[in-house]
């Protein structure tokens, strides 16, 4: 796993072991219960002798670095975004999932048979990653492309027709054509017939790499009527999105993210958050993230635009498939102060899961 940001040597450098560990304890406060830690509690937990007074002077020196800041006069420090991202880089211990946290994955993240819709697959790991991070799991998949298993042609008007597009895992995807003029219900089944004897078993890019042929095909076999009519659901197939987009999101434990909010400004932020994430675009940029680095990446707060408003942090891993190519990703969305250390392993095991299952 790729986790360091190469500005944590320069802050690192600036550092002593006694402003390290000061530093260190804040933060894992704020981890632990969110709340600010004060001087004089801060020289009761250090391993050396401090009194309250030095410690100020070190929490001044964190302050100009920017790692730490006072939500309110006379309060305690809370980390700052870089003070997060630097205890990320620099301090964090990643350790090995845990044998309970790893059997509770292989439970949830499993598929039995190759007849077990993905789309379950997806949401029981977005669920899975939901509960054991008591943040929001979430899914990304790029849009499948289905071995067509069956093709037939329903009439609905005159000049409309319904084409019915099974795949082997028996999904089903309706698309609608113009019919040639004077089409007969004879020719309807006619064309489906072709179809499913010529591409039955490929998928609808394989269809597309030999439209060519196809057609020569079609023009050898087929009176004119019927042609068409082949021709033209091919033209609508071609048509498709030939690029791998991400066209699926499952989030799951939105809830989660609710609690701790003060106020309907910051619950706003998060909706906010959840309509982007819904948009094509911010599925495209989620999916460029996990792939733009190998591993786990983290991104804490405004280093991303898209959680920029509402301050959360995202934890996402790419998922591949039997050719090595990134098909989807897994991750964790939660407030700044999520249990990295743990969610960490937890989001590159599922995805490590993830791709053995995609193969």
């Amino acid at each position: 796993m790729v986790l360091r940001n190469p500005g944590a040597k320069e802050i690192a450098a600036a550092l002593d072991e006694r402003s390290g560990e000061i530093f260190r304890r804040i933060v894992e406060t704020y981890l632990t219960s969110g709340e600010p830690l004060g001087s004089r509690n801060l020289s009761r937990l250090l391993p050396m002798a401090l009194s309250p007074a030095s410690v100020r002077n070190v929490m001044s020196d964190l302050e100009d670095l920017g790692l730490i800041y006072s939500p309110h006069v006379s309060a305690g420090r809370l980390p700052t975004q870089t003070g997060l991202r630097f205890f990320v880089d620099a301090f964090m211990q990643v350790g090995n999932l845990s044998p309970e946290d790893r059997a509770s994955i292989d439970r949830h993240v499993r598929r039995d048979d190759h007849t077990q819709p993905v789309d379950t697959l997806l949401t029981e790991a977005s669920q899975m990653l939901s509960g054991m991070s008591r943040g929001a799991g979430l899914v990304i998949t790029a849009k499948a492309d289905p071995v067509l298993k069956h093709v037939e042609f329903i009439r609905l008007a005159p000049t409309k027709a319904l084409a019915v597009l099974v795949g082997e895992h028996d999904q089903v995807e309706n698309r609608i054509i113009e019919l040639p003029a004077g089409v007969t219900s004879s020719q309807l089944t006619e064309a489906a017939n072709f179809l499913n004897a010529h591409l039955a078993g490929q998928t609808i890019a394989e269809v597309r790499a030999q439209l060519e042929k196809v057609k020569l095909t079609v023009r050898g076999e087929l009176d004119a009527l019927s042609q068409d009519l082949v021709e033209r659901g091919l033209a609508i197939w071609s048509g498709n999105e030939g690029d791998e987009k991400p066209a699926r999101l499952i989030v799951r434990g939105r809830a989660n993210l609710l609690e701790g909010l003060e106020g309907a400004e910051d619950i706003d932020r998060l909706r906010m958050l959840f309509d982007d994430l819904e948009k094509k675009d911010s599925m495209i940029e989620l999916l460029d993230l996990a792939e733009s680095g190998p591993g786990v990446r983290i991104f804490i707060g405004s280093e991303n635009k898209l959680f920029s408003l509402s301050g959360s942090s995202l934890i996402v891993a790419p998922y591949r498939d039997g050719e090595d190519r990134i098909v989807g990703a897994v991750g964790v969305i939660g407030p700044t102060r999520l249990n990295y250390s743990r969610i960490v392993p937890m989001v590159d095991y599922t995805a490590q899961l993830m791709s053995r299952l995609s193969r």
